[in-house]
């Protein structure tokens, strides 16, 4: 994977309360539009996610939602062209979700966006996936994740080891290029070869 072709977004069913939320929403579908890529979401129409949506829609771009049947009345499908996938349950939604995107990217939202990002950053610590994780950090709302994931490894729970590897835009345009360098790095890693092996240690 040299390039990235399309992009996993997480972001609320709701535009949050500020204004700066919704822009951020809009400028980052705009974005994946004009570069050509994909984005892949949870195929509502309402909220942060109807939002960055409708941007690549509405500028020619490409849009993929996968949604479970259950939520496309609370969420109200997306209205415009899109390949739109209707799942039987929210496993199904997010395994389609993971196996159509090259990078995954968090704007801000609720307990649910929490539970996506959260469940990638797991995933890749146990190295189950190299995609690149990135969260766009608006006006700073993600900042007590960050200072949280800094409190486990200060604590011990996230070792050098097992690291939880997080991109962190304050700015969206820096999203697409922070990821398309996260892509090219590991190209560059898997040309010289694998690093070597640290042992762990049996307790």
């Amino acid at each position: 994977m040299a390039r990235i072709e399309s992009i996993c977004v997480y972001c609320g069913s709701s535009r949050g309360a500020d204004p700066q939320f919704t822009a951020a929403a809009r400028q980052f579908g705009q974005i994946l539009a004009a570069s050509g890529v994909r984005l892949v979401y949870g195929g509502g129409g309402i909220g942060l996610m109807g939002e960055v949506a409708a941007a690549v829609a509405q500028n020619g771009g490409q849009v993929t939602g996968i949604i479970p049947h259950f939520l496309m009345s609370r969420e109200r499908a997306f209205g415009y062209a899109a390949e739109m996938i209707v799942t039987e349950d929210m496993h199904a939604r997010k395994k389609l979700m993971f196996e159509r995107a090259d990078a995954f990217v968090a704007l801000p939202g609720g307990v649910g966006t929490l539970e996506e990002l959260v469940e990638q950053m797991t995933w890749a610590q146990l190295g189950r996936h190299r995609k690149p994780i990135l969260v766009a950090n608006i006006d700073g709302f993600w900042n007590p994740l960050l200072a949280l994931i800094d409190h486990m490894r200060d604590s011990g729970f996230i070792r050098e080891t097992t690291p939880v590897d997080v991109l962190v835009a304050d700015a969206v345009a820096d999203i697409l290029p922070m990821l398309q360098a996260a892509v090219a790095g590991m190209a560059e890693t898997q040309i010289r070869g694998p690093a070597p092996q640290v042992a762990i240690e049996k307790m």
